[in-house]
């Protein structure tokens, strides 16, 4: 009887075993279903990727359109997903279907735009006039009591002014409502006069670029400021200076909270840091560079084939000095620049390029009508062609 209850344990003891190694067997099927499954979905979206990296297109569909008035000199940009439209009487922001979200009324000669997020200033370059704007609408009206060179703003809507009068440029610093922050004055004869102004996206960083010609050689000097706790420790807030002999740098430019870019004549010059300044790429640049544009993440030039066709050749950098794109066009372009998705969008009084960041010419078009402006819609191949009289919605075929 014992021997019959110890026979029947063992076998019930073998019915687990071949039950647990089913169990693993399937178990591991799943595993490897789930595995096959994701690998196919990976290469999948792979091809999907390359493929909508090296497709190309020549023509496109309206989607929607609206018919546009505009006054002479109109120019157009993209402001926290909606556009932009001003001119020497007035701003106006509208969405895509061109309705009317505000608008605010001036006069100015020649009025410029500065923009970082969700803040925007419209000025009056050799005048008087400040708007600070968001969104939701004007936050505040600045007049100067000298002529302006420059406003840059920060994310929060803070403001640095370049102001020329004579010999002496200051720099002011307002925050949105319109209250003076802090102020310095540079004097032509003590070490050059500012020509350019950079400031960072969160207002602690401002930058100054100065040119210096004194007993007829040339000096570029960029002097950083920090108004943040660093720069409390440091006299006039000064927390770095570099000069370049021999060197024109007629540009500076903020693209982050922490990166700063210097073109020069001869090289870009890429400066990092979050509360100091330093150089953390120079790129040298062979020949001369005809126009320079960037955004965030990628710096790009033009230069000259100086061949019959007055061909341009095309090179992208990122912010590291590496190349990650080169290519030639013979378009006679007006205006060249990066889309928000990265492309090189060039346009002329009607014609249009755009190239993908893999070098690809990925649409050109000649059109009827005048090309103002070109935006990115965010999503796939659409986008929003600003026209003569019309705001056109489309998608890339």
């Amino acid at each position: 009887m014992a021997k019959t209850n110890h026979e029947g344990f063992k076998t019930v003891e073998t019915d687990l075993e071949e039950l647990d190694e089913k169990i693993r067997d399937h178990r591991r099927g799943i595993f490897w279903r789930v595995v096959w499954v994701v690998g196919i979905f990976a290469v999948m979206l792979v091809a999907f990727g390359l493929w909508e990296a090296l497709r190309v297109y020549e023509d496109y569909e309206v989607t929607s359109s609206v018919e546009r008035t505009d006054s002479e000199a109109s120019r157009f940009e993209e402001f926290c997903g909606n556009i932009v439209k001003y001119s020497n009487d007035g701003i106006v922001y509208m969405d895509g279907e061109n309705e009317l979200i505000w608008n605010q009324s001036f006069e100015m000669n020649t009025p410029r735009m500065s923009k970082c997020e969700n803040y925007m200033a419209i000025y009056d370059m050799g005048g008087t006039d400040i708007f600070i704007i968001s969104d939701s609408g004007v936050q505040r009206e600045i007049e100067t009591t000298m002529p302006i060179r420059k406003v840059c703003v920060a994310r929060q809507g803070t403001i640095a002014v370049l102001l020329k009068e004579g010999t002496v440029s200051y720099v002011k610093l307002y925050d949105r409502k319109g209250k003076e922050l802090a102020s310095g004055a540079f004097y032509g004869n003590q070490g050059g006069f500012p020509i350019d102004i950079a400031f960072s996206y969160d207002a602690q960083k401002l930058a100054v670029d100065m040119v210096d010609v004194a007993d007829g050689n040339m000096k570029s000097t960029i002097a950083f400021y920090n108004f943040g706790s660093v720069g409390q420790n440091e006299i006039n807030n000064n927390v770095g200076t570099y000069s370049y002999s021999d060197v024109f740098i007629p540009l500076i430019e903020y693209v982050s909270d922490e990166r700063m870019l210097a073109f020069g004549d001869k090289e870009i010059i890429v400066f990092g840091g979050a509360q100091k300044p330093e150089i953390s790429k120079e790129i040298f640049i062979e020949g001369e560079m005809e126009s320079v544009f960037y955004d965030e993440k990628y710096i790009g030039i033009t230069q000259s084939n100086h061949d019959e066709a007055n061909s341009k050749h095309i090179t992208i950098y990122d912010m590291r000095g590496n190349r990650v794109m080169e290519t030639d066009t013979d378009m006679p372009y007006e205006n060249i620049g990066f889309l928000s998705n990265h492309e090189v969008c060039l346009t002329s009084k009607y014609e249009c390029e755009i190239y993908t960041i893999h070098s690809v010419k990925k649409f050109s078009y000649t059109f009827d009508e005048e090309i103002y402006k070109i935006l990115y819609r965010g999503i796939g191949s659409n986008y929003i062609f600003i026209m003569d009289g019309a705001t056109e919605e489309v998608r890339l075929i």
